[in-house]
């Protein structure tokens, strides 16, 4: 059985305010959060999560994309998961390294490190009944723009990029806004 993902809250970047968008993902017994980051009250993110039946408890797992506050703000409402970012996982008193490429979260998410916007940069890869999702901060848009306003690496942005579109995702889950289909359009 694939796993199943939730968009909890669709992130945004605007002059007036900035938060993340935060993802659900449940794959047998992982509870999985993305980026529970900004957003203008808790309830945002719990509120939602509580309609699927979940409490912040339960969630096994957090996944930070990169370690910018706006994505990494509210990781303390679930103080049992594991935690995990591009060098390691965190869980109570204890720190594993573990490179961020190609860890298996459970059986359908896996993590690939993807810099360009920072240098810690990772994605999350899911596997759902309708195809491979992916959670990153590679795109502002659909439409671009072709550079990233407040990346640090252009070039590995756009490789990290062709190597996501490669995997040919039918959905992606940008950190700022509302997931897109990806399709030749799509910057690379």
């Amino acid at each position: 059985m694939a796993a199943e993902l939730t968009v909890l809250h669709a992130g945004y970047a605007h002059d007036d305010g900035v938060a993340s968008s935060v993802v659900f993902v449940r794959d047998g017994d992982a509870f999985i959060v993305v980026d529970p980051g900004m957003v203008r009250g808790t309830e945002l993110i719990l509120d939602p999560l509580a309609a699927l039946g979940v409490q912040p408890g339960q969630v096994t797992d957090v996944v930070l994309s990169h370690h910018h506050p706006d994505h990494t703000w509210h990781i303390a409402l679930f103080p049992a998961a594991r935690v995990h970012d591009v060098w390691a996982v965190y869980q109570g008193d204890q720190w594993e390294d573990e490179p961020a490429e190609d860890r298996q979260i459970s059986g359908h998410v896996r993590l690939i490190e993807t810099p360009g916007h920072t240098p810690q940069d990772i994605t999350t890869l899911v596997d759902t009944a309708d195809g491979l999702v992916a959670c990153t901060h590679l795109w502002w848009d659909a439409e671009g723009p072709p550079e990233d306003p407040r990346g640090t690496d252009a070039e590995a942005l756009h490789a990290g990029r062709a190597r996501v579109l490669a995997l040919t995702p039918v959905r992606s889950v940008r950190g700022h806004g509302a997931a897109f289909t990806p399709d030749k359009s799509t910057p690379r």
